[in-house]
């Protein structure tokens, strides 16, 4: 049958893309073999609409399509898992587990014939069906990555039934690229299994999310399954084990091995499951009668007690506000080598990364809250409440994110806490630069994607936006609410809208819609009419691209002062462009649109360079008085910053007079402009109760008269915090008119932290000290994380000034890092430092190939940029 292009084209829009297809495709045809006589201008051009029309729906219908086949939908549950069961020995040589693993599970709803474990890269052996003492040995298929068991018969979900695999896992094959928050996806991991590299201990240690702990054990490996475990694990009996939940009981070997038996009876979702295997050290520790464990290298004792010294506080604080206290029977917080990522929150277990290994005089400077109680609070939300799915994963993170928001607000004050929430939307600000997505979304290439500053950093700010809408007492009940109805359950964003809707009575679709199934932020422009004083005028529009962003709905607090005293009102945009009048009655001359820094957004409003030196003058917000000193500052307002710098200097905010410092390096002559400066800021060096503060004033000292002050910096140099005798070291080293003397830094040379390596290496290079090839190779193999960054552009010239104290092994040194090192910055910084020796092509040619091998697609094209400007220079 033929129709004419008019009929086709109606019926094409209620049919699919294929029968699209075939209609076009019919119509060209018909009009290439029937050769019909020309049509009027006006029928030839419709007939060109209806083609175009007909493109046009092809491309939409295309693209409806794509969001079909991308759609991320949460795990099918055919069965649940009730109970996993491990007996784990190690092959340290083969890097290798070998295992026994038992689970008992149940059909989900629907009778099943077969269950599909996942597995990755196991050698499986045996698997059996185990009923009481009795084994029935089953068939399998394995195709590396999961495990298809065939049952006996069709089970149903009133049939619970329990399975052994044994197996061997190699974590080794697994090396993936991971993720920015996740360098790397191997699940578990040997350090220096065979004990071969100078100063790095031996240890094992596991990091499952997001589905990577099924490279060690077969399981269900998806965030809304879990199930209570019992761990067996046979190690050496010099080193310990630390696993979920508690240890049951111990059992000698002989032969120099043991087994020891962790278990945890309540349930818990597979990707937090863990274990770490090592020489560590123990500090003890208690909250009420949850038993505390800190775990680190021996001979960090004292440091771990001083960097987990508030765990116990935290944990009342935060079970106290939640109306929940800490739902587990203990806590073990370890710290190990070369993690690859910050922390990971496993149930009872949290593992963090090497830089909370101190010493006790490297703890007195900690500055480690934020992590500890980003993991802590993460044992109530996404250990004990979990995201059903990746694409919820805010649910996890956004929590624990905003934990160190009422930490700081708790414990250091409501300025800390304000500063760290900016802090956080400056995160999030700079990704949307690039990207913008929806906090819960569906449509994602890797679940590894969904760990960026959208999930962690705007999710935090959202909630603290939800906190301000339906205020402090219904916020916090509604959390209890959340978490005692969906206590060891899976969860999704709609369970945390019901919760707050029920508590506060609101209707808060809104809300949820806006911020958590929208992207995107508000672009506000806000102008401020003060030509009535007793009235004042605010315009404010939204400017953001409506083409991919919401219109929002949002509070704008234009705040006030009146003698001194703080007044506020808040007004509800809901369009575009609104006015508000404030109605004030008492005249005022200056208004504060959200004064505190609550409402993420970017916001544009034309303030002169008074209006800042007056926020900073009258505001009782630190955070806002941060503000106006960082503005001026950039601006090189000079006249308003003199203004304002004596009063930031004895701020009651820590990180304003830290940040007045800094601002004073700017000029040199800005010194003079003030009297009485320099002695200020001698007494800050001296006195201040914040060490970076003191640090910072010794920094500026050295900037304006280093011999002047040299006394006080060979005194300081001597000083407990590492951070203060830093300052004071590079204060003999970098601006004296005459060098120090080389005795009092040859005093500092044995130090191992970089705070003190680095002023010694300064001095070295800057005063052509030869022969300390040996030193700084020494350090190299010492030093880690930031410290070992910022060490390696010294390591690198002072090789290739002094080649023959060592470039080959210097080279390879930095090769093997570049090539090896678990964190992408520790990689980049030995690119960096080996363009040092770039004017050799054989040194140029191994960096090539290096790079061509960097899993880091960020990272990879750096490199790429650099090597190819070389390439261009030779």
């Amino acid at each position: 049958m033929h129709s004419s292009p008019k009929k086709i084209s109606n019926t094409v829009l209620s049919l699919g893309s294929a029968a699209l297809l075939f209609f076009s495709a019919g119509c060209k045809s018909e009009k290439q073999v029937l050769q019909p006589e020309p049509e009027s201008t006006a029928v030839a051009e419709a007939d060109t609409v209806e083609r175009v029309d007909s493109l046009a729906l092809l491309r939409l219908m295309r693209e409806k399509e794509a969001e079909i086949e991308s759609y991320k939908p949460s795990a099918r549950r055919d069965f649940d898992l009730l109970h996993t069961d491990l007996d784990l020995a190690f092959d340290w040589e083969r890097q290798a587990v070998l295992g026994k693993a038992r689970l008992r599970l149940k059909p989900f709803f629907y009778p099943q014939k077969e269950v599909v474990l996942d597995a990755k890269d196991f050698e499986v052996g045996a698997v059996y069906l185990v009923e009481g003492d009795e084994l029935t040995k089953l068939s399998y298929r394995y195709d590396e990555k999961q495990l298809g068991i065939y049952l006996p018969g069709l089970l149903s979900a009133k049939d619970t039934f329990e399975v052994e695999i044994n197996y061997t896992a190699f974590p080794e094959r697994n090396a993936g690229n991971g993720s920015k928050a996740i360098t790397d996806t191997k699940g578990l991991y040997f350090i220096d299994p065979l004990d071969t590299i100078p100063g790095k201990p031996t240890m094992i240690w596991t990091q499952g999310e997001t589905e990577h702990n099924s490279k060690w054990f077969p399981t269900i490996d998806k965030p809304n399954e879990r199930a209570t475990q019992r761990f067996r694990l046979t190690v050496p009996d010099s080193m310990v084990s630390i696993s979920n939940g508690v240890l049951v009981k111990q059992e000698s070997l002989g032969g120099g091995l043991r087994k020891d038996h962790w278990e945890l009876n309540l349930p818990s979702a597979p990707y937090l499951a863990a274990i770490a295997v090592g020489n560590f050290g123990k500090v003890e520790a208690q909250w009420e009668d949850v038993p505390l464990g800190y775990y680190v290298e021996k001979g960090f004792e004292k440091g771990a007690e001083k960097v987990f010294q508030n765990t116990p506080e935290m944990m009342g604080f935060f079970g106290e506000k939640l109306g929940v206290e800490f739902p587990w029977p203990k806590y073990d917080q370890i710290v190990v080598r070369d993690f690859v990522s910050g922390a990971m929150e496993n149930t009872t277990a949290s593992i963090f990364m090497e830089e909370l290994r101190l010493d006790e005089r490297e703890a007195i400077d900690s500055d480690w809250d934020y992590i500890i109680a980003h993991e802590l609070f993460h044992q109530w939300f996404g250990d004990l409440v979990t995201t059903e799915s990746w694409a919820n994963l805010t649910l996890n993170e956004a929590f624990a994110n905003y934990s160190e928001y009422l930490w700081n607000e708790h414990k250091y004050g409501a300025d800390q806490a304000g500063l760290k929430l900016v802090a956080e939307m400056e995160g999030y600000f700079a990704e949307a630069e690039s990207k913008q997505e929806d906090l819960i979304r569906f449509r994602y290439a890797d679940s590894e994607d969904m760990f960026d500053a959208h999930s962690y950093n705007k999710g935090g700010v959202v909630l603290h936006m939800l906190r301000r809408q339906v205020g402090d007492a219904a916020f916090f009940q509604a959390l209890n609410r959340y978490l005692k109805r969906h206590a060891f359950q899976s969860v999704e964003v709609h369970d945390l809208r019901i919760a707050f809707e029920e508590v506060s009575g609101q209707d808060l679709n809104w809300f949820f819609n806006q911020w958590f199934l929208d992207k995107g932020h508000p672009e506000l422009l806000v102008d401020v009419d003060y030509s009535q004083p007793e009235n004042i005028l605010i315009s404010a529009y939204q400017i953001q691209d409506l083409k991919t962003s919401p219109l929002f709905q949002l509070p704008l607090e234009v705040s006030w002062y009146e003698a001194g005293e703080r007044r506020s009102r808040t007004f509800q945009m809901t369009r575009g462009f609104q006015q508000f009048a404030l109605e004030n009655g008492t005249p005022l001359s200056q208004v504060y649109i959200d004064e505190g820094k609550n409402l993420l957004a970017r916001r544009s409003q034309e303030l002169s360079a008074e209006q800042f030196a007056r926020q900073f003058k009258e505001s009782k917000l630190g955070v806002a008085r941060y503000e106006a000193l960082d503005s001026l500052a950039a601006r090189e307002s000079v006249d308003q910053l003199m203004e304002v710098l004596p009063a930031a200097l004895t701020d009651p905010f820590w990180s304003i007079r830290e940040s007045a410092l800094g601002h004073l390096q700017g000029d040199p002559a800005w010194r003079e402009r003030i009297a009485g400066l320099e002695e200020q800021v001698y007494g800050l060096a001296e006195k201040d109760p914040r060490n970076s503060v003191r640090a910072a004033a010794l920094d500026l000292l050295a900037a304006w008269d280093a011999d002047k002050y040299r006394p006080t910096f060979l005194r300081l140099a001597n000083e407990p915090s590492y951070l203060v005798a830093s300052s004071a070291l590079m204060g003999l080293v970098g601006g004296l008119e005459s060098p120090a003397d080389p005795a009092v830094i040859e005093r500092f040379a044995g130090e191992g932290n970089f705070r003190i390596v680095i002023p010694v290496a300064e001095y070295y290079i800057q005063q052509n000290v030869s022969g300390k090839g040996g030193w700084f190779l020494s350090q190299l193999q010492g030093l880690s994380g930031e410290g070992l960054y910022y060490f390696m552009g010294y390591f690198s010239e002072y090789f290739s000034r002094y080649p023959e104290e060592g470039e080959e092994e210097a080279v390879a040194r930095l090769m093997a890092l570049m090539k090896g090192d678990s964190k992408n910055f520790i990689r980049l910084g030995a690119f960096q430092a080996l363009l040092g020796f770039a004017d050799e092509e054989a040194v140029v040619a191994k960096i090539g190939q290096i790079a061509s091998e960097e899993g880091d697609l960020e990272l990879k094209n750096y490199y790429e940029y650099f090597l190819e400007a070389l390439r261009g220079e030779n």
